[in-house]
């Protein structure tokens, strides 16, 4: 079934011709297998480069194959449909060898230019890949102004520091760049235009309380080297930590409310509460334009910084409608905390968990099971962490929730050096992503949806097998589900 080309490709004028469609690549091919989860989440950052082109006069959209649950060849025969010049991919290492074969069946005239995590961790490979022929530019960093500098035919890829491409003589990879061109790696985000929802399948979104909810970012870049991230500083030399004004964040959720009537907001950076200077500047703001009496907030955190705060500014943030905090707890095993780079325990994590939700602040907890190193013990001391959260925020105005994770290894993180650096395994092995089904075909009601999340390398990566890791998953959603259910 062919997907109407109205509707598929957001944000584009389909009656002018294409200058770009930059593609979300689904997880899976769903020309083999429907998706089964109803909500995935929003790519702010394809929006962000979207928007940024339109502002300098160009005709973008974006195909968010994953949402819209397309196959491989649905995605690749829509594009060549519509006739862009360009092609835009974000690559990340899931998704990979997904984005290679819609890549391959492009038409030749179409031109590639592509980015993200997976692109940064191994351009030469990328640029080498066969299925990459009409790749004309990689872009290494964040990429609103390279992209639109590259979209317009008078300016030269040459010029754009961090762009690499194949040298058609040489086969072998070259990096533009010009004295004075330094200012495209790190965009000032105090004057990127607001993101354009146009450009987004879900976001804004009607949340089951029956608010409207939307995703922004309040901040770029990350000061911690947690090993398993690809945000970890040490893996990013490159990116420059910058932080929005209040102000600014404060205009972008007046525009959702007066557009698109939000009153839930969703921050998705690693710092919004994860530096304490920006959260108090924050704080002062909100608190001066009486945020928390109109509408409700999340955020991602940091344990470390949470556990530093006072009551004063706990209790602020509560006042400024804070709703739920997102904390990488990870493990329940201080060794493993430690060999991951966490710089918490679980003595830390279980303080936290105690101040927010007696304000009535939720929290998400992130777990990772099957870590490299991790024994069947800690493994378990994971499982009781998650559970004895439960148990501490029960009778709580604020709840606790888990969210886990099979461990997965992301090129350019310090994980993925480790794991080399064994012998063990090769590249190949650690890049051999697949799906896994935890929800018998859909028919699992407690996982359908995280189904978005299941895929894995099928490796043993610590003592437990990846059967006994999958089973403690299972077990903890399913409980979670319940629990969450209930209340």
């Amino acid at each position: 079934m062919e997907t109407s080309d109205d509707g598929a490709v957001r944000g584009a004028d389909l009656s002018r011709p294409l200058d770009a469609i930059f593609i979300n690549a689904p997880l899976r091919d769903y020309g083999q297998r429907p998706r089964v989860n109803d909500f995935t989440l929003p790519v702010l950052g394809m929006a962000y480069i979207a928007t940024y082109a339109a502002t300098q006069g160009f005709n973008v959209g974006v195909l968010d194959a994953e949402s819209l649950g397309l196959g491989i060849e649905e995605t690749y025969r829509l594009v060549n449909r519509l006739g862009p010049r360009w092609a835009g991919f974000n690559l990340l290492a899931p998704t990979y060898e997904i984005s290679a074969q819609i890549a391959a069946g492009l038409d030749p005239g179409i031109m590639v230019m592509v980015g993200g995590h997976q692109a940064k961790a191994m351009p030469d490979a990328i640029i080498t890949d066969p299925r990459f022929t009409a790749l004309e530019a990689l872009v290494l960093g964040e990429g609103e102004t390279r992209v639109a500098e590259l979209l317009d035919d008078k300016r030269s890829r040459a010029d754009l520091p961090g762009v690499m491409w194949l040298d058609p003589i040489l086969h072998t990879p070259v990096t533009g760049g010009r004295p004075g061109a330094g200012h495209h790696l790190a965009p000032d985000v105090d004057r990127l235009p607001f993101v354009d929802r146009r450009y987004l399948v879900n976001d804004p979104y009607p949340s089951p309380d029956g608010r409207v909810e939307a995703n922004m970012v309040g901040a770029r870049g990350c000061p911690y080297d947690c090993s398993f991230c690809g945000a970890a500083v040490s893996a990013n030399p490159d990116i420059t930590i910058r932080t929005r004004t209040p102000t600014g964040i404060l205009a972008e959720m007046e525009v959702l409310h007066a557009t698109h009537n939000v009153t839930a907001f969703r921050f998705v950076d690693d710092l919004f509460l994860g530096y304490e200077r920006f959260i108090r500047r924050a704080m002062d703001a909100f608190t001066a334009q009486r945020v928390g009496d109109r509408y409700v907030w999340d955020a991602t955190g940091r344990i470390n910084i949470l556990h530093r705060a006072d009551d004063t500014l706990l209790d602020q943030l509560a006042a400024n409608g804070l709703r739920e905090v997102a904390l990488g707890v990870e493990s329940g095993s201080e060794r493993l905390l430690g060999y991951m780079g966490k710089r918490i325990n679980p003595d830390l994590t279980r303080s936290v968990v105690r101040r927010l939700t007696e304000r009535g602040i939720s929290v998400k907890g992130y777990f990772i099971l099957g870590f490299p190193t991790e024994t069947r013990d800690e493994l378990a001391a994971t499982v009781r962490h998650v559970r004895e959260l439960w148990e501490l925020t029960d009778a709580r105005p604020g709840t606790f929730r888990a969210s886990v994770f099979e461990f997965r290894p992301y090129p350019g993180t310090p994980e993925w050096d480790r794991l080399l650096a064994t012998g063990r395994h090769k590249p190949a092995q650690l890049l051999d992503y697949t799906a896994v089904d935890l929800t018998s075909g859909g028919l699992d009601e407690a996982m359908r949806g995280r189904d978005e999340f299941n895929f894995s390398v099928n490796l043993q990566f610590g003592e437990a097998s990846t059967d006994e890791i999958r089973a403690a998953l299972v077990d903890l959603s399913r409980e979670q589900y319940e629990r969450s259910g209930r209340r």
